[in-house]
């Protein structure tokens, strides 16, 4: 017999994860056909730690058909080009990692090679991002390919309760049934499947598939489930953070700040009404209170409210998707928020089940499928991550020696042994981070090719050395010719508090 088509989805969680799914499965499933329920506990807030984004997010908005102004203006967002680091080199060190993409490859060697061979000027010279975001510049990329603005690319920053609120708003005009009670208990089917849950008032509520967006303690992937965990915390040894707001005292920038300390590093996302800042730190290299202090004590304003304490494993779940569960967000792992990566793999992870969708036979293919595509995901994360960590050259403290000197996957010491010969890289096609960004953070960290490409050292000098400096004019007066970040907000997007609900939410 031909297994039934799934008919009842149960999302037990809210926040990004639960209500990107919801938005995400409402807008790719009539009503009619697919019934939705999203649970979720009002005595659980929003852990609010991914307010910045990368650009992979402008794709999720145009599929569910978001105005990006009326978004930006309900979570008070602020637009996006890249990630200043401080201190992560050496102290005293500062790079940018920029979206997008540096220069133009010449004769069909990558750019970055022939600027390697000749080091004309600053590699953030030939980056429009790094210089409109040095600028305080922003505009949207136009649809013009001879034009500059149009390597322009940019992700947003938001405030993610608000971005959760907003996706709620669109998913509830699409027919999802939001319950705001607490699970209190799971009950299986003979298979061992996930066929109910029930709530904190006697209800009862089954489905066909189920998506775990139940935070780190993932009530139905690994408390009923028992999946398991592949802990990550011996290359990425970060496990907590701290978290508070500033007040606004000025312009918010066009890009997000890491700087490196003693036992971790702090974060700095603007926003139009305040700013986000937090610390990520080893607990085995410094206390809670100690990190507190340290956080408060770099704050550039007046603290909004009090720091808030997070506990973490980086990791990822054995399985994504187990039996008719699905884990997503921080049920499914955890790379620590340093390239801003959480939001991503939320909207990987919805993305891809809606290419391997099931019908409730669960064919063990789909789910394998899912499983392998969502672990390389992870895991090239992870190593991007982890080479922040481990190509330092910072000798001050015990966390820094101790990530400096530890062993790497394979994989990224292959990636970085390759890179170290010839300014090579091979990346497979798939990869979230591309040839830019890792350019950006291995030479920005000191890891310099011990000799370039030959095919580039081969071509001629002069003609090379105009057409880097014509590259540069061009960005220089592309940049000139963006408006200020924030005056671009204040025509386009500004936060208007009433200005909210579903009727920003759709434009088709």
């Amino acid at each position: 017999m031909k297994p039934a088509p799934i008919r009842r989805v149960v999302i037990v969680g809210g926040g990004t994860a639960g209500w990107m799914a919801a938005a995400v499965l409402s807008r790719g499933f009539a009503a009619e056909r697919l019934a939705i329920t999203l649970i979720e506990s009002p005595e659980i807030g929003t852990v609010g730690v991914g307010e910045a984004t990368i650009p992979p997010i402008l794709t999720l908005n145009r599929l569910l058909g978001i105005d990006e102004d009326a978004m930006i203006a309900a979570t008070s967002g602020t637009f996006k080009l890249g990630i200043e680091f401080r201190d992560w080199g050496a102290i005293g060190d500062r790079y940018f990692h920029p979206f997008g993409s540096f220069g133009a490859d010449l004769n069909g060697v990558a750019f970055h090679q022939h600027w390697l061979n000749l080091r004309d000027g600053a590699l953030d010279d030939y980056s429009l991002n790094a210089q409109a975001a040095k600028a305080g510049r922003f505009i949207r990329p136009v649809d013009d390919p001879g034009h500059v603005h149009s390597r322009m690319s940019y992700a947003l920053h938001f405030d993610a309760v608000r971005y959760a609120a907003f996706l709620r708003d669109q998913a509830a005009a699409r027919g999802v049934i939001h319950l705001p009670r607490k699970v209190v208990e799971v009950r299986q089917d003979a298979r061992g499947h996930v066929a109910a849950v029930r709530l904190d008032d006697g209800a009862e509520v089954a489905g066909d598939l189920f998506i775990d967006c139940s935070g780190f303690r993932g009530l139905l992937i690994e408390q009923t489930l028992a999946t398991g965990y592949e802990d990550w915390s011996h290359w990425l040894p970060m496990d907590r953070a701290v978290a508070v707001p500033t007040e606004r005292i000025a312009p918010p920038v066009p890009y997000t700040r890491s700087t490196a300390r003693e036992a971790g590093w702090h974060w700095r996302i603007p926003l139009q009404h305040r700013t986000g800042n937090g610390h990520v730190y080893c607990s085995r290299h410094i206390s809670d209170d100690e990190a507190a202090a340290d956080l408060m004590g770099a704050l550039d304003a007046p603290a909004a409210g009090e720091p808030r304490l997070l506990r973490f494993v980086t990791g990822r779940r054995k399985k994504a998707w187990n039996a008719n569960v699905v884990a997503l967000g921080l049920a499914s792992g955890f790379v620590e928020p340093l390239e801003s990566t959480s939001i991503h793999l939320i909207q990987q992870g919805v993305v891809t089940l809606m290419s391997l969708f099931p019908d409730t036979g669960f064919a063990q293919a789909d789910i394998d499928q899912y499983n392998r595509l969502m672990q390389a995901e992870a895991e090239a994360v992870r190593d991007f991550v982890i080479m922040h960590y481990h190509l330092t050259r910072r000798d001050d403290s015990p966390l820094w020696n101790e990530v400096r000197t530890m062993e790497v996957p394979d994989t990224l010491k292959a990636r970085m042994a390759l890179f170290r010969s010839r300014g090579r890289l091979f990346l497979e096609s798939s990869e979230l981070f591309r040839e830019p960004s890792w350019v950006a953070v291995m030479l920005g960290q000191g890891l310099w090719p011990d000799a370039v490409d030959p095919v580039a050292g081969a071509m001629d000098e002069a003609e090379i050395r105009a057409k880097l400096e014509r590259m540069r004019a061009v960005i220089a007066r592309g940049v000139q010719a963006m408006p200020m970040h924030d005056d671009f907000i204040s025509r386009h997007c500004a936060h208007a508090p009433e200005r909210t609900g579903a009727a920003l939410a759709a434009t088709g």
